[in-house]
């Protein structure tokens, strides 16, 4: 389901940003938006969650890697990559920072 998809994008995406993007005194931003689609899919729903450490990236589709055995933390990538229809992480609109976005398909 897209909206249990979406809840777990949003939450590991805003504790990544508030773990290791914020920086003391400065916020992240949380950004949804609905865009529609085409024949094949009627609509996507766009994540966004920007920063101020743009030099703090994640690894991008493609490079995430299941962290070690017995490491408490390092899974939220994975999650990202395993529900998100694409994903990436880009440079900040406004900088200094990242964006990493996530984008689900709505089907309904």
């Amino acid at each position: 389901d897209a909206s249990e998809s979406a809840a777990l994008i949003i939450g590991e995406l805003t504790a990544n940003a508030a773990t290791h993007g914020r920086i003391p005194g400065r916020d992240f931003e949380l950004r949804l938006t609905h865009a529609p689609g085409d024949r094949q899919v009627p609509g996507v729903l766009r994540i966004e969650v920007s920063d101020t450490r743009g030099e703090c990236r994640p690894p991008g589709p493609g490079d995430v890697t299941a962290p070690a055995d017995g490491d408490d933390s390092g899974r939220g990538m994975l999650i990202v990559d395993a529900l998100a229809d694409r994903w990436a992480v880009l440079d900040r609109e406004r900088p200094p920072g990242k964006t990493v976005r996530a984008e689900l398909d709505l089907l309904y």
